[in-house]
């Protein structure tokens, strides 16, 4: 039960239903008890001797049992379905929330369609057993202990003969579910993997059918869906193992109540109506002993989705506030960054950093360049608090990130990412995620910025046009430029462009960045790039290679030097007109020969040039 009382919170608040719940149910239960004494009843004083004038009366009264019995289960199966509804609402709030504030550590090992599978079918059961299983589950108590009470008072001999397979049948019961509960942890798990699969192939379907991929996808959900298959069938084993047992305890007890209870009728030791009344009873209850696998099936099913959900609202939150921690006020942020001897790493993996330092004071233009896991997003997210920096620090206008309030910091600062995401909204909307309030003057303003105005004017329309899901519909440079303008209309302080122009043409490039020329000043920009283009009037460049800083300064300053920076300019600029800056034209000119000897140039080299 500890996994419920973890649960507490979310049902414990909603008790007036669940004590209804389980009046009602119990209620109904003592009123089922009626029919044996009644039966009772009709043989021993009305049949036997024939006082038929009472079958009316007894009619009429079974009539309003039968009524009264539906009625406190028609308020049973109310209490309960809302006592459900409303736990299963504010569980379903609790993850989502939690969802919403756990780190990019957890993230980067999670499973999308295996969170889908919590949020859904997990929490689902748990829903229907709150609702209605744990009061059936009760319910079962009531009737043994009501049945077992009744054929007490009618006769103990008979009654203690009836329970003979009784604490077998608890035993099995028992053991059955200590074999299911495992089982069923392991169902639970083959399902949220076959989910994983199925969302990963709906999301990559572009990808599966570009490389005509269909059949290896085909087989690798078989294979999935085989061993979801065969958790189900070693499940039903233990089902097809156990109930057989159950049954026949459970039909030995009918066996001897008919063999014992008969002889005592030949004796007159009960009477005929009491032994009908008694095999009524033992009905009664072997009903539930006989339902109690499906009982234990429904709660340890319930008990292992319980410790799922409990998984991810226990989940360790690696970024949070500090107590006390201060809240930046808007108008005084001047946006001063700086990096003091950072070396990072993520878990159970090499630094990604080492000793990273930079001075960006406000207004400042930060380049990053270097190949793929040279840390350039790293330096990013450690800005951005997607984790926290454990040793040296980084701060904003003097303060150490880790002493101001998470949300605080992130206010002020506007990400373009290299893979952009738009939600299945409007255009509108998308722009505006960031600043909610915006109007629709400020929504054109960035848009234009950001060189999307005239595409977006070209759809059906326009600003309310919606997009496919994650942005399809659009070409990769139309969302990068929607997701531009995004970022621009939020007003940063902290600008970051990740790539930001890789998925626009040369041309459009040019153009973005002439608008955020005008839309840099006074910002504190930090650009990641692999193009030349979109470094070179940064106020220093930073050149990273696995995750140690290899140069540094100003875009003329790193072409006067031999390094990973010049190589890579040579490459790019190979079958380009050279630059009309002197210091530009004097690197391309004392280094044609490299250029015209490109066997030599890295692999490195090249992949810092793609």
């Amino acid at each position: 039960m500890d996994v419920f009382r973890q649960l507490k919170q979310f049902y414990w608040p909603e008790k007036k239903l669940l004590f209804v719940s389980i009046f009602c149910l119990a209620v109904a239960t003592g009123l089922g008890l009626v029919y044996p004494n009644l039966l009772r009843y009709l043989i021993d004083d009305v049949i036997s001797k024939k006082n038929f004038g009472l079958v009316p009366k007894l009619s009429l009264f079974v009539v309003g049992v039968v009524s009264l019995k539906g009625m406190f289960q028609f308020f049973h199966g109310l209490s309960g379905g809302r006592l459900g509804n409303r736990v299963a609402f504010h569980m379903r709030n609790a993850l989502y929330e939690k969802l919403q504030y756990l780190s990019f550590q957890y993230y980067d090992q999670a499973r999308t369609g295996d969170l889908m599978s919590r949020l859904t079918a997990d929490l689902e059961q748990i829903r229907q057993f709150i609702g209605f299983g744990f009061a059936q589950l009760l319910n079962v108590m009531f009737m043994l202990i009501f049945g077992t009470a009744m054929m007490f008072s009618i006769n103990w001999k008979l009654a203690l003969l009836t329970m003979i397979s009784m604490p077998f049948l608890a035993y099995t019961a028992i053991r059955f579910e200590g074999k299911i509960h495992p089982a069923f942890r392991q169902v639970r798990q083959s399902l949220s993997t076959m989910t994983t699969a199925v969302q990963e192939n709906i999301t990559g379907v572009r990808t599966v059918k570009s490389f005509a991929r269909e059949p290896h996808e085909v087989d690798k959900f078989s294979l999935r869906n085989e061993t979801y298959r065969s958790m189900n069938i070693q499940t039903s084993s233990i089902w097809a193992k156990y109930f057989p047992i159950m049954e026949i305890l459970a039909n030995l007890s009918v066996i001897i109540l008919l063999g014992a209870g008969g002889y005592m009728v030949i004796n007159n030791t009960i009477t005929l109506g009491e032994l009908v009344a008694c095999f009524s009873l033992i009905w009664y209850i072997i009903s539930p002993m006989w339902g109690l696998g499906f009982h234990i099936n429904n709660f340890t099913n319930t008990k292992a989705s319980g410790e799922k959900i409990l998984d991810v609202l226990h989940q360790y939150l690696h970024v949070k506030d500090q107590p006390n921690a201060a809240a930046l006020n808007d108008s005084e942020v001047k946006g001063h960054v700086r990096f003091e001897n950072v070396t990072f790493a993520y878990p159970e993996k090499q630094p990604a950093l080492y000793n990273f330092s930079v001075d960006a004071p406000p207004g400042s233009v930060i380049g990053l360049l270097g190949s793929t896991g040279s840390g350039k997003s790293t330096v990013i997210s450690l800005l951005m608090r997607a984790y926290n920096v454990k040793d040296g620090k980084i701060t904003l206008d003097g303060k150490d990130v880790r002493s101001l309030q998470v949300k605080s910091v992130r206010d002020q600062i506007a990400t373009v990412f290299q893979e952009t995401f738009l939600f299945s909204s409007t255009i509108r909307n998308n722009i505006a995620y960031g600043q909610k309030d915006a109007t629709m003057e400020e929504i054109v303003r960035a848009a234009k910025f950001a060189k999307a105005h005239d595409f977006i004017m070209e759809l059906p329309e326009g600003y309310d046009t919606v997009v496919g899901e994650r942005g399809l519909g659009l070409s990769g440079g139309q969302k990068q430029r929607i997701s531009i303008a995004r970022a621009l209309l939020k007003d940063p302080k902290i600008l970051i462009l990740d790539d930001a122009t890789s998925a626009v043409d040369m041309e459009t490039e040019h153009e973005i960045q002439a608008g955020f020329g005008e839309v840099m000043k006074g910002r504190t920009t930090f650009i990641i790039a692999h193009r030349i283009s979109s470094l070179k009037h940064a106020d220093e460049i930073i050149v990273l290679d696995e995750g140690r800083v290899v140069q540094r300064g100003t875009h003329e300053e790193l072409l006067q030097q031999e390094g990973l920076y010049r190589q890579t300019y040579n490459i790019q600029y190979a079958d380009q007109p050279r630059e009309q800056s002197g210091a530009g034209e004097a690197a391309a000119a004392a280094y044609e020969p490299a250029l015209k000897a490109d066997k030599h140039v890295s692999s490195l080299e090249r992949r810092l040039a793609h």
